[in-house]
């Protein structure tokens, strides 16, 4: 028989409804625990006091390497044709970029982030630091040229169809190694429990990498997609968030070998043995990850890893509109033409936004890593994790840009998550 988990309740502004639990027949001998958590939003009127927060991890500081940009954002009614001249139905100019983004996004939850990045001395870079500063990202290791330009990307959002198209103008001149001295190396890594890599500005990526991983700080790695420099920093890596365009797209499949999501995530734990564990986000459809168990003389049944996840999907509770997980016991878990690895799938769910809600999803990944590093921070379980990096996921969508939307600590949202 499954097994359902469902965290502890937790009263918020008396929004919080009943949490339910079933159980079903599994297909296998392995256990699945579902987290359900069912919130409603928080009414104003309410007469209860907010619940107290847990303390904030012992050990936050978090380092992030990576793009820190300008984005101007112009939302439109619909995507335009060749040769249209449309207008904007609203405009916003705010800072962006991978690594920029999850910071604030992890500041914003409680952690004392550091950001290594490069911008110029010119009107966007100035706002680019001040943004960061005033979201309490300490700037010291942000490298500021006297010349050239600070990185800016263009952002058309398709209020139609709710997409984002996004035309980057790399910043000049490009960050090297040399720009980072070993002193502020060493100090940027000092104290640091996380070290975070959106695999920009790749060469200077791999000087830190390689001093966080000499200093056995744990490294993760967001693998949007296919990156020069991705290789080599993936084998550093103990954690990897990757988009649902690697490693199994079609032109990632020389990377992975792998014909499915979940066999390209068995590869990956193959090939690179430093992984604990590997996440891909899917949009709407929630997330699977795959956790790597360190157990010895595993002796449990050896089952198919996309049959699984197909086992896995049939436990989902498509009424619950908020983030769940559904995970596996351990078991081995076997990719055809791949390999066995010893461990346990997940599946994370979204939060089913209602269309009137839902504005823009810049940044929404970036906000799902943000909160996954405060999660580590946090020893959060997969269980934990999975839904409250989504419901921040989902916060963000809410409001025009990657930043508008990012919840703070306080936001009674995240109350049933942490």
């Amino acid at each position: 028989m499954a097994t359902v988990y469902s965290p502890p309740r937790i009263p918020v502004l008396n929004s919080l409804s009943s949490l339910s639990s079933s159980s079903s027949s599994s297909r296998s001998s392995f256990c699945l625990f579902a987290s359900t958590t069912r919130v409603k939003m928080a009414n104003q009127a309410s007469p209860n006091p907010a619940p107290e927060l847990p303390p904030l991890p012992e050990n936050r500081i978090v380092l992030g390497c990576g793009a820190a940009v300008v984005d101007i954002l112009a939302a439109v009614a619909a995507y335009p044709k060749p040769d249209d001249k449309i207008r904007s139905t609203s405009l916003k100019i705010q800072g962006g970029g991978n690594t920029g983004n999850a910071l604030t996004c992890a500041a914003r939850l409680g952690l004392n982030a550091r950001v290594i990045s490069k911008v110029a001395d010119d009107a966007q870079g100035r706002g680019i630091l001040e943004e960061l500063e005033a979201d309490g990202v300490d700037t010291s290791f942000l490298v500021v040229s006297k010349e050239g330009n600070s990185p800016f990307t263009y952002i058309i959002v398709d209020n139609q169809m709710k997409t984002r198209t996004c035309i980057h103008t790399p910043g000049f001149p490009p960050m090297v190694p040399d720009d980072l001295s070993k002193s502020s190396l060493s100090s940027a890594v000092d104290g640091a429990t996380l070290v975070y890599f959106d695999v920009r500005l790749h060469e200077t990526a791999l000087v830190v990498a390689q001093e966080a991983y000499r200093r056995n700080v744990p490294i993760l790695i967001d693998a949007e997609r296919k990156r020069e420099g991705l290789d080599d920093l993936l084998n550093f890596a103990h954690y990897v968030v990757c988009s649902a365009k690697f490693p199994q797209a079609s032109q990632q499949i020389e990377w992975t070998e792998a014909p499915s999501v979940p066999s390209a995530l068995v590869s990956m734990l193959l090939r690179l043995p430093n992984i604990k564990f590997v996440i891909v986000t899917l949009g709407e459809d929630g997330c699977v990850m795959l956790q790597r168990s360190v157990a010895e003389g595993d002796q449990s049944e050896e089952i198919s890893v996309d049959g699984l996840l197909e086992t896995l999907k049939q436990s989902k509770d498509t009424d619950t509109t908020i983030p769940t997980c559904i995970s596996s016991g351990v078991t081995k878990l076997r990719a055809n033409g791949t390999g066995t690895v010893s461990g346990r799938l997940f599946i994370g769910t979204a939060e089913k936004i209602p269309p009137s809600e839902l504005v823009d999803t810049t940044g929404a990944g970036d906000a799902f890593i943000g909160a996954v590093l405060y999660a580590l921070c946090a020893r959060m379980s997969p269980e934990k994790m999975l839904p409250f990096a989504a419901q921040v996921a989902a916060a963000s969508c809410r409001a025009l840009g990657a930043r508008t939307g990012l919840p703070y600590r306080t936001d009674p949202r995240l109350a049933p998550f942490f």
